[in-house]
């Protein structure tokens, strides 16, 4: 609509008219505030409710609509609209091929998981044993002495004679100091003795 002004220059008002939802659209009908459509088809995507009109049609999808809560409405609509172009692509088995595929490529998964674990579980009783005969080995060959020394079964075996030998010799050397300070005391007595005696 065109008006004049004062100065004679064209002014163009412009209503705040919505355009309508992509269902109202394709079903030639004005939309209403509370269109059960309007949330989920909006108008810049009409081929998503042309593949649900053509697959499911569109009362069956306004009644499950009502019948549903508003929070459950979106899932139901994005649902519809995936099957709906699965069954155009495949019309023989829609989304059940699809379904199919997953199916067994979920199962072939699971196979091969479980091969995975039976591995890893040999892998973790060898790796195991190796750690047990490992540390058996290491108990014997290097026991720990006294004191945090670790001293090796020949090492021990080979060090006792030599104590005992050191201990001999310590023993020896200790009677024959005692005999000769004992001949010496003697013979000092003797010689006092006898100056005595003198």
């Amino acid at each position: 609509m065109t008006t004049s002004s004062s100065a004679g220059t064209p002014v163009t008002s412009t209503s705040s008219t919505s355009s309508p939802c992509a269902a109202c659209k394709f079903l030639r009908r004005k939309c209403q505030p509370d269109c059960v459509f309007a949330p989920y088809f909006p108008p810049d995507q009409p081929q998503k409710f042309a593949h649900v009109h053509k697959v499911f049609g569109a009362s069956n999808v306004t009644k499950l609509l009502n019948e549903l809560t508003p929070y459950q409405r979106e899932d139901a609509v994005n649902s519809l609209a995936y099957e709906a172009e699965m069954r155009l692509r495949d019309p023989v088995y829609g989304c059940v091929g699809v379904i199919s595929i997953l199916q067994h490529q979920l199962r072939q998964l699971e196979m091969d998981l479980t091969c995975a674990k039976s591995e890893l579980s040999k892998y973790q009783a060898t790796t195991t044993t190796t750690l047990g005969h490992g540390l058996l080995n290491v108990n014997i060959n290097h026991p720990i002495g006294i004191g945090g020394i670790g001293l090796g079964r020949e090492q021990f075996f080979s060090a006792t004679p030599a104590r005992e030998h050191h201990h001999h010799h310590h023993h020896m050397a200790a009677r024959s100091y005692d005999a000769d300070m004992g001949g010496g005391l003697e013979g000092v007595g003797h010689t006092t003795r006898g100056s005595w005696l003198g």
